[in-house]
């Protein structure tokens, strides 16, 4: 028999000579999923002793982080702006980043209080669109994603944190077949250029969806497909937020500028990156 202790010094020890940066916090997170417990009863009773099944589990599981498969694949969740999402192999993980597109929104509303329409393009877990939907308590929204497995996954997401009343899901290309217009507009298109995602780390570049990542040969193919429905769907006076790579504001900023959109500021992420592009369209239209 082995102890709970000692599978996590062992488990510890294991993922670092794989490589893996984060190979303390894994191992907790990987052993608790193992005893279906949470993560401080790992640390306060290191005495237990595993079943042979929670053995097997860990083993099972432990091979799989070993291979760099993302820790939010194994246990099926990720957390984002305090809430947990569900998450898959056909979704790509929330990451803190994209909480900056979040508060870019919420920075840009006089209050939060009024029944605003929102749309999310692109929405794979949803994570964007329900995080604004949890402050924003008579706003509702549409999340649209070309992918039917990610729809699914922002679904049961939707319904597992109660707001499945105020925002529905839509399979779609960007924006096209959308009529109507919307008071915010979110995005976290695949901005990656496709030949630099063979050097991003393993997680990524083996485990999550390609077709979430690849933005084409200069990362920007999506933010020009997306472009025009942006201008079309924006309410004069509203306001859009868009994900952007490093080194990529000043382009994106550019190609919506193109569509008649007012470049209102760009946003840095906690690391100082400038990560989303803010835009409105103005309230009365030049003639």
């Amino acid at each position: 028999m082995i102890t709970s202790g000692e599978a996590l010094r062992a488990l510890t020890e294991r993922l670092r000579m794989a490589g893996i940066p984060s190979a303390r916090l894994d191992a907790r997170l990987l052993l608790a999923h193992a005893l279906e417990v949470d993560g401080t009863h790992v640390f306060s009773h290191p005495e237990r002793q595993l079943s042979e099944p929670e053995q097997q589990r860990l083993e099972q599981i432990a091979a799989r982080r070993e291979r760099r498969e993302p820790i939010s694949h194994i246990l099926g969740r990720r957390e984002f702006w305090s809430l947990s999402f569900a998450v898959t192999a056909d979704t790509l993980d929330p990451r803190p980043d994209t909480e900056t597109v979040v508060e870019a929104v919420l920075a840009r509303l006089d209050g939060r209080d009024a029944p605003l329409s929102i749309l999310d393009l692109g929405t794979g877990t949803g994570c964007i669109l329900l995080a604004l939907l949890s402050e924003l308590p008579h706003a509702s929204g549409l999340g649209v994603d070309i992918s039917r497995a990610a729809l699914r996954v922002a679904e049961s997401n939707a319904a597992a944190l109660g707001l499945d009343h105020r925002g529905r899901f839509a399979f779609g290309d960007w924006g096209r077949g959308i009529d109507g217009l919307f008071d915010a507009i979110v995005a976290n298109p695949p901005y990656i250029p496709n030949q630099d995602i063979g050097g991003l780390e393993t997680e990524v570049a083996a485990f999550e969806p390609r077709c979430a990542l690849a933005g084409g040969p200069d990362g920007l193919d999506c933010y020009r497909s997306l472009a025009p429905d942006v201008a079309r769907l924006l309410r004069p006076g509203g306001i859009a937020a868009l994900e952007v790579g490093h080194g990529q504001a000043e382009a994106v900023g550019l190609i919506m500028r193109n569509t008649g959109l007012t470049l209102l500021g760009v946003r840095p992420d906690l690391a100082g990156v400038e990560r989303c592009v803010v835009l409105s369209r103005p309230a009365v239209e030049a003639t």
